[in-house]
């Protein structure tokens, strides 16, 4: 049953996820994945834009419970266990609070020009990107010993060392033309780990470690 739920929970929060973000670019006209934020595509002040908060909020409860649902599926190793917490908070609920604090018009990285929903927005988007793929590597390294579940370490340590090092270039240069799509690189490796784990742990009954 519980696989089921990290199953459902996952693919349907990336799928809500996914559709949001390339829906909310396909409705303003000139808008650029490539050089400009997901955040930008329902930024406040943008018209016909509550639905697809709506669909980030849903989403990142979703992936919470996906997370936390993981998290008691996988065996009893602690640092496993809270690898998929963390990654339930800060990704999943992370989602929720870009979601209820959409940013400016622009995505103003400034702090001292920001507005408080954007503030909120760059705190909630700098601890996702910060702690998010060290979570990914972590419960890649540490599951080394499942048996039979080797697999999973090897994309989880893979996803999360493209997450780590686009965040890297995101960071380094916030204001960059080529910012959303190195933003979609490191949200597109979350997101495929999130629905190859999903799929992994189905069926996943522990042998023992």
């Amino acid at each position: 049953m519980k696989g089921k739920i990290v199953l459902i929970s996952g693919v349907l929060g990336v799928l809500l996820f996914s559709s949001a973000s390339i829906i909310g670019g396909l409705q303003i006209e000139g808008y650029s994945f490539i050089g400009q934020y997901i955040s930008e595509s329902y930024a406040t002040g943008l018209p016909n834009t509550e639905y697809l908060r709506n669909m980030y909020i849903a989403s990142g409860f979703l992936i919470a419970v996906f997370g936390f649902t993981a998290a008691s599926i996988v065996p009893p190793v602690k640092r496993v266990q809270t690898g998929f917490v963390l990654f339930g908070i800060f990704y999943g609920l992370g989602t929720v609070v870009t979601g209820l604090y959409p940013c400016d018009l622009g995505c103003q990285p400034d702090p001292e020009l920001a507005s408080l929903s954007q503030f909120v927005h760059n705190a909630a988007g700098f601890l996702t990107y910060s702690i998010v793929p060290f979570c990914l590597v972590g419960i890649g390294f540490t599951s080394r010993q499942w048996k039979g579940q080797l697999n999973i370490s090897r994309y989880s340590i893979i996803c999360g060392l493209i997450a780590l090092g686009f965040v890297v270039l995101l960071f380094s240069n916030p204001t960059g033309t080529l910012r959303g799509l190195v933003q979609r690189v490191v949200e597109t490796a979350i997101l495929f780990w999130i629905v190859r784990t999903a799929f992994s742990l189905l069926n996943y009954k522990p042998k023992g470690l």
